[in-house]
């Protein structure tokens, strides 16, 4: 495997300006995809568009690409307004969920495609593309087609052909879901690596919660064609501010609640037929409805809390992970540091502050 010492890094990008999102929106004959979005994306930051199938993301970057008009709104990059310009004069970089390499063409070709279209001089290119290649760490694949390299190896060649035009914002759609579990994890360090050496903006968009965890600078969390979250990842893991943002982030276990009792930034809360302390961050009163949110690491399996009956149990390495039924019926994810078994009855609880609180039964 070829170092990025073979080559000089390609220089930062050129042109270190915000892109501002303003009033996006998008519609498909009656249905609206983007609701009007507003977002600023500052310089060389790494933003991840995260959510479910159908939120509207991927029409976001496409949007953001030039390659699905706007029905409203802005997009501006510095002081200049883009959205108006095709997709070849904004000038950025794309990289496909499918890669859309072209089959006859080996690595170095597919990678100065973008510059053949720009007329690069051919010396200048061709040390753009050495310098692209090294840094994908690809050097000793450059003449391989893509039908004889790995899916990993195709994906450097996609992100490599996205930044040897040095452009200002570099997007993704998903890059990384056609690739094994192993080859994910392994491209998620050399994105974030290349995105640090090119100092490029880059937007991501996934479904992925751990993707967006572990490179975002910032995770934009979407639903319906809108935005309902922005923040850090500790942010967005920590203390998502909807229900709907908490599920995607992993809370799974959801528990419709009422408060016994409160006071001093805690209280107690029948849900499930059991008597549950938690920590609260806005002010509740008692027979206050509640909806309880619980990640399935943290709803553990012990003495106390809400009797349920195992459905599902996995081994997974230290622990057993599993899903349970309570007694209304509600279903729970849940830990277990011992064997459990489908059928056995299991009683589990959390910790006040893992639990979350979000007002009424269906937050």
């Amino acid at each position: 495997m070829a170092s990025t010492r073979d080559a000089p890094p390609p220089r930062p990008a050129p042109s270190g300006e915000a892109l501002r999102l303003a009033g996006l929106r998008r519609d498909f004959g009656g249905f609206q995809a983007l609701k009007g979005l507003d977002l600023e994306i500052r310089p060389g930051e790494f933003v991840a568009l995260l959510g479910p199938s159908g939120c509207g993301k991927t029409t976001a970057l496409n949007c953001i690409a030039g390659l699905q008009p706007l029905s409203a709104g802005t997009i501006s990059l510095g002081d200049r307004r883009i959205d108006e310009l095709p997709p070849e004069r904004r000038g950025f970089g794309m990289v496909f969920q499918s890669y859309a390499l072209f089959p006859h063409m080996n690595a170095r070709r597919n990678v100065g495609f973008g510059l053949a279209m720009q007329r690069v001089p051919r010396r200048e290119a061709e040390k753009r593309i050495d310098e692209a290649l090294a840094l994908v760490r690809l050097s000793a694949q450059a003449d391989k087609l893509p039908g004889q390299m790995s899916g990993g190896q195709q994906q450097r060649v996609a992100i490599a052909r996205a930044i040897v035009i040095r452009p200002p914002v570099v997007l993704m759609d998903e890059p990384l879901s056609n690739l094994d579990a192993k080859l994910r994890l392994e491209m998620r360090a050399e994105i974030r690596r290349i995105h640090e050496a090119i100092g490029s903006t880059t937007i991501y968009v996934t479904h992925d919660q751990d993707e967006a965890l572990s490179m975002a600078d910032r995770i934009v969390v979407m639903r319906d064609g809108l935005i309902r979250q922005t923040g850090t990842p500790e942010e967005l893991y920590e203390r998502p501010a909807h229900a709907d943002v908490a599920e995607f982030m992993g809370y799974r276990s959801k528990l419709a609640g009422r408060v016994v009792s409160a006071s001093n930034g805690r209280a107690s809360v029948e849900a499930c037929g059991a008597r549950l302390e938690v920590s609260v961050r806005a002010p509740v009163s008692p027979g206050d409805p509640v909806t309880l949110m619980v990640r399935p690491e943290d709803l553990v399996a012990g003495t106390s809390g809400v009797v349920a009956t195992v459905r599902i149990s996995e081994y997974r390495g230290r622990a057993f992970f599993g899903a349970a039924q309570a007694i209304d019926g509600t279903e729970l994810f849940f830990r277990s540091d011992r064997p459990v078994s489908t059928g056995e009855r299991v009683t589990l609880g959390a910790r006040p502050d893992q639990i979350l609180v979000f007002a009424g039964s269906g937050a």
